[in-house]
């Protein structure tokens, strides 16, 4: 088996040394983008408004990103605008990057330790200077934003004679007001100690973001909104094999089972899954030119329903609220966000848990191999790590209303195959994976049942191959296909009242040529198409794609297979799988 030092490397070792260039995304792709550009083309649709003209509220303008230090930023809600009931909120910010050379940032605002915004920035070249919109919709947060506070913004980013890549941003919160208010929680609580807004680090599978809370004592419904964001030796977990294998196959060790776990005094309440976003610097740089891979620059929490706890959390005691990674391995970034609801009848709720199988069920994953190596030293096979448990968590509370039962019953799992195929020219890893969760959540007041079901999958198809030419050149060819396909129906005694299908599927394929003495030498084959679909029955259809050859846009649509071949989104939706607090009729 030769030359291991360069063609046996695996993708740990090569997508954390090229600092190509980057892209940027818009925040809708309604925008007309230009056919033969190697500007920006996305996808993703922006945030749905309201008709009628927003109040705007700026967080911050032009500021410039040049260190690792934070921006701070004072808040106060808008003036004569719905008298602080909003039918929705939206964070708009902007960003660009100076060209030259500069790795992809993780980007995060805050305000009163809650995270507003979190995602990462884009790679420049020497001939691009990338700028890009994102939106996320606030609209759960309204009662953070009726407050005034102090936020700040956190880019943290190395200027020097190397990287010469500045970062620019500007926010802003736009309030649209008007009757018919959105139902949302009436209390937003941060994890964290940081009383403005900073993450978490988390290490290993032991560390813990927790946060001890005495909330009120009318609480009716919970949720957590949960971000995972995997860096340092955990950017690319998902290639990663157990210890006892990583030797033989040049990858980094720990395994690459991620899930997020939540707990409540210690004692388990729900999960998460790990999303593996990837960055516009991962793996190969020119995949992503124009169009960077799924959620890359705006991340989505997962939003995790701890409604069966809300008798035990209204007694009036302080509860640990407590989050970690099971698989962590150096490290995960991480914060949340826990929403409450309160009985607007009822001084004092009680209530106790009932059933919690999620207790006793570890997620140990199970983990099978059929690696060998033949005479010639060449090693070929597959590593599989596979894991499934199904859980219900049930809890009652008494109410204004009478008891409610709230019970959350979950399917979660993760599928994974390591191909390896390693020779004296070859190294290839083929990376299959699937990460699920089916989930439904119901409350039950006498007869009457209402119910919230979703279904996630995260499907991941790596293939990277490495291949040594006899005078000792080598290229290194990456074939990715990535996505979120999202399902959620609200229903009340076994009739959907309300459904959604969200799809964000991305395709891209690059080769990197180098020569024998491991000098980048240049690209060839790049190519890139994503396509996006949301639609709900009411009447919500959007689809727009967008395609690449070289680098520079080749293809774009929208509309295509909607009524009139037109987008059209109603302003409650959310196409971008942004958690809805509309999970459940209001109390």
């Amino acid at each position: 088996m030769a030359q291991k030092g360069r063609v046996g490397r695996g993708l740990c070792g090569l997508g954390l040394v090229w600092l190509l260039a980057g892209v940027t995304q818009a925040a809708a792709a309604d925008a007309r983008f230009t056919i033969g550009s190697p500007d920006v083309a996305v996808a993703d649709p922006g945030v749905p408004t309201p008709p009628g003209k927003a109040c705007v509220v700026e967080l911050f303008n032009d500021v410039t990103f040049d260190d690792f230090g934070t921006r701070p930023y004072s808040y106060a809600p808008p003036t004569g605008c719905g008298h602080g009931h909003w039918k929705k909120v939206v964070l708009q910010a902007d960003f660009s990057v100076t060209a030259g050379r500069q790795y992809d940032r993780t980007a995060t605002f805050w305000l009163g330790g809650v995270n507003v915004y979190f995602g990462t920035t884009q790679e420049p070249s020497a001939a691009v200077s990338p700028h890009w919109r994102v939106e996320r919709d606030l609209t759960d947060y309204s009662s953070l934003l009726r407050q005034p506070g102090q936020g700040q913004a956190i880019i943290g980013n190395l200027v020097n004679d190397t990287y010469t890549g500045v970062i620019h941003g500007s926010a802003r919160l736009l309030f649209y007001p008007g009757g018919g208010a959105a139902d949302v929680p009436d209390e937003v609580y941060p994890l964290g100690a940081d009383p403005v807004g900073n993450t978490s680090v988390l290490n290993s599978g032991t560390d813990q973001l927790a946060k001890t809370l005495t909330l009120p004592r009318n609480v009716v419904r919970a949720y957590l909104d949960v971000f995972t964001q995997s860096q340092g030796g955990d950017e690319f977990w998902y290639t990663c094999v157990p210890d006892q294998y990583a030797a033989q196959t040049f990858e980094c060790g720990g395994g690459n089972f991620r899930e997020a776990q939540i707990s409540i005094d210690g004692q388990p309440a729900g999960v998460a899954p790990v999303m593996p976003w990837i960055y516009t610097g991962g793996i190969d740089p020119y995949l992503w030119r124009p169009t960077p891979s799924v959620q890359t620059l705006n991340f989505m929490p997962y939003r995790v329903d701890l409604t069966p706890f809300a008798g035990l959390l209204s007694d009036g005691a302080p509860h640990q609220v407590a989050l970690s990674v099971a698989g962590a391995h150096g490290y995960f970034a991480a914060t949340a966000a826990l929403l409450v609801y309160r009985d607007p009848h009822a001084a004092q709720v009680t209530g106790h848990i009932v059933r919690n199988t999620l207790a006793g069920q570890p997620p140990i994953p199970t983990i099978g191999s059929t690696l060998a190596t033949d005479a010639g030293g060449n090693l070929s096979g597959d590593i599989t790590t596979r894991l499934s448990r199904q859980f219900t968590i049930e809890g009652y509370a008494d109410t204004s209303r009478g008891r409610v039962h709230s019970t959350v019953s979950q399917t979660v799992g993760f599928d994974d195959t390591q191909g390896f195929l390693i020779d004296a020219s070859t190294y290839d890893q083929h990376t299959r994976q699937l990460t699920r969760v089916d989930s439904v959540s119901t409350q039950r007041r006498g007869p009457l049942v209402e119910s919230y079901t979703q279904h996630v999958r995260y499907p991941l198809d790596l293939d990277y191959r490495q291949v040594v030419a006899d005078d000792g050149s080598f290229s290194a060819a990456t074939t990715l296909s990535q996505g979120i396909d999202q399902r959620t129906a609200r229903g009340l005694e076994g009739v959907t009242l309300y459904a959604t299908r969200l799809s964000n599927q991305i395709d891209a394929a690059d080769t990197l040529l180098f020569d024998a003495s491991g000098a980048f030498t240049g690209h060839t084959g790049q190519q890139n198409t994503q396509h996006y679909r949301f639609d709900d029955t009411r009447g919500s259809c959007y689809e727009a794609s967008v395609s690449s050859t070289g680098g520079v846009l080749s293809a774009y649509t929208q509309g295509q297979g909607c009524p009139g071949g037109r987008n059209h989104l109603n302003a409650y939706s959310r196409p971008d799988g942004a958690p809805d607090s509309r999970q459940l009729a209001p109390f």
